[in-house]
């Protein structure tokens, strides 16, 4: 039976400015598919634009993240507009001008940990799984495994996961700075929600800002990454002065 395009991710944009996009395969452990994809992107597309959200949460329904791409639809071709489809529609989650949020517990393998990796903070349970599979189905990175992970956690650490195929609890990926908080099952979706709370109390104006500096600068030399910020960062943001203000009263 497939999957209908319209339930296979989903949208849920709360009132204070938080959008949950949520891969609804829970049958199937959640593993990625084209249609996901293609719904993925679509979404993309109207966040990018979206003044009323301020930071996004991408999720997993039931007890998975992801179990990761979906074996089945290797094996049989996908069907995409072009080779790259995928890992294009991963770069543009991770250029959203919103802070993104990855929630995981359960499983993240392999293309869902790719997928995690594209987002600015990932949120671990404690009964996560993180995992690189690629090399144990003879397979290589093209959704940003190689530049991603380094990223995150040191080469040496990225090289040993991607070799060995090992599994990561949600603990361990925190100690090795995989995941940026972990929190006990009971307390996870709290957790998750504190953290974007904490978030869309700022300035959206300045963590945009602030997002799209850290991008433009990676790699820089600090020389050159100091002088970008200092002539193209973008400036204040236009609730400044009744934020200054509202903290002053607030002290008074």
């Amino acid at each position: 039976m497939r999957d209908s395009p319209a339930q296979i991710l989903l949208r849920e944009d709360t009132s204070d400015g938080l959008c949950i996009l949520t891969i609804n395969r829970p049958e199937k452990l959640n593993s990625l598919n084209t249609a996901i994809f293609e719904r993925l992107e679509a979404e993309i597309g109207k966040i990018e634009k979206a003044d009323h959200v301020g930071c996004v949460v991408i999720r997993g329904a039931g007890k998975n993240f992801s179990a990761g791409h979906d074996l089945q639809d290797i094996g049989e071709g996908e069907s995409v507009g072009h080779l790259r489809f995928q890992g294009l529609v991963v770069e543009r989650l991770a250029n959203l001008p919103q802070p993104v949020i990855a929630a995981v517990r359960g499983h993240c393998y392999t293309g869902a940990l790719e997928l995690a990796l594209a987002a600015d903070l990932i949120i671990a349970c404690e009964t996560a799984k993180f995992a690189d599979t690629h090399a144990r189905w003879g397979l290589t990175p093209v959704w940003g495994m190689s530049q991603r992970l380094p990223r995150r956690v040191g080469v040496a650490k990225a090289r040993e996961l991607m070799f060995t195929c090992r599994t990561v609890s949600g603990r361990e990926a925190l100690s090795i700075d995989l995941a940026n908080r972990c929190f006990e099952e009971n307390a996870f979706e709290a957790g998750v929600d504190e953290v974007a709370q904490a978030i869309l109390r700022n300035s959206w104006f300045s963590n945009a800002a602030n997002k799209r500096l850290t991008i433009e600068t990676d790699g820089l030399r600090l020389a050159d990454g100091l002088s970008h910020e200092l002539h193209r960062n973008a400036g204040t943001a236009p609730d400044m002065a009744a934020r200054i203000e509202q903290f002053s009263k607030r002290k008074a």
